[in-house]
């Protein structure tokens, strides 16, 4: 069993980027900006807006986060995503979900404008990647897609499972991993909860991918010897052997599968750091695009 390294590989694509955005300043061409829009202050959205700061800053990026209360109105929001648009020091843009009841996330990503939606989720950029041309991939498939390659996990004529048919996840590795690239060039299933027989399925699959957000629902039963394991959930638990009081779980009972896998993806540090890398790796594409 090899574990599938997120963190260290994302550190490896920061390092990468660091590089190119020095040797872009040597050229006289500007600091790549990404813009972060957070509304509320839900703890987890908090988490993940300040570690896309973080990352920013190390790769030598500028970024602006704008703040608004749980109040705001759409008007309002799509306002200030219209301003960014026009801002044309501002390469990539991302809202941070969820937003609150009363706006329509929908809306608000339509409102980005594609050339700088490096989360990949603007309809057009998908579009663009349901046809495999040019474009910004979503961040979090992005990541896995990177990952699969790096560690040289095959996957031509392979049957992927996926579990879990998000829009941010699901649907577009369904896509990702039948196209006629690498990684890629899968036999794909796509389940979810209305699915029969999901375990047989399970049991099927060379690649399983699974984003559900229910801890521990893969274990060993469900899976074949030798399947490539791919946990995109994370749950965060109540824990007495942790100095915080709670710690956090995959969609896969890690422990109980791992003496079965060819590769598996820890969690945390697996695909989670690489969403943040590929989020900068698109912005770094945006960039170098104007130049």
């Amino acid at each position: 069993m090899q574990i599938l390294d997120g963190k260290k590989t994302a550190s490896d694509i920061k390092e990468d980027i660091a590089v190119e955005v020095a040797n872009l300043l040597a050229s006289g061409s500007k600091k790549p900006h990404l813009a972060a829009i957070l509304v509320g202050s839900d703890g987890a959205s908090e988490t993940y807006v300040n570690a896309k700061v973080k990352a920013c800053e190390r790769v030598g990026f500028d970024s602006t986060l704008v703040r608004f209360e749980t109040d705001v109105t759409e008007e309002e929001l799509l306002s200030e995503i219209e301003k960014i648009n026009n801002n044309s020091d501002i390469d990539g843009l991302i809202v941070q979900l969820p937003l609150p009841s009363h706006i329509n996330e929908m809306k608000v990503t339509e409102a980005i404008s594609p050339k700088k939606d490096v989360d990949g989720f603007h309809p057009e950029n998908i579009g663009r990647m349901t046809l495999n041309s040019p474009t910004f991939l979503p961040a979090t498939p992005a990541g896995i897609l990177e990952l699969l390659e790096r560690y040289k996990v095959e996957t031509v004529g392979k049957h992927c499972v996926i579990v879990g048919r998000s829009n941010i996840v699901g649907l577009p590795m369904s896509i990702l991993m039948a196209q006629k690239s690498y990684p890629g060039n899968c036999t794909v299933t796509l389940t979810h909860s209305k699915t029969h027989n999901l375990k047989e399925i399970c049991k099927t699959a060379d690649i399983l991918i699974v984003a559900l957000g229910k801890a521990e629902f893969v274990t060993a039963d469900m899976i074949k010897e030798g399947v490539c394991i791919i946990d995109v959930g994370i749950t965060r638990v109540k824990s007495d052997k942790t100095k915080s009081g709670w710690k956090l779980l995959g969609d896969v009972a890690f422990e109980s599968v791992k003496d079965k896998c060819s590769f598996i993806t820890p969690v945390p540090g697996g695909v989670g750091p690489m969403t943040i890398a590929m989020l900068l790796k698109n912005t770094l594409i945006s960039a170098k695009g104007k130049t």
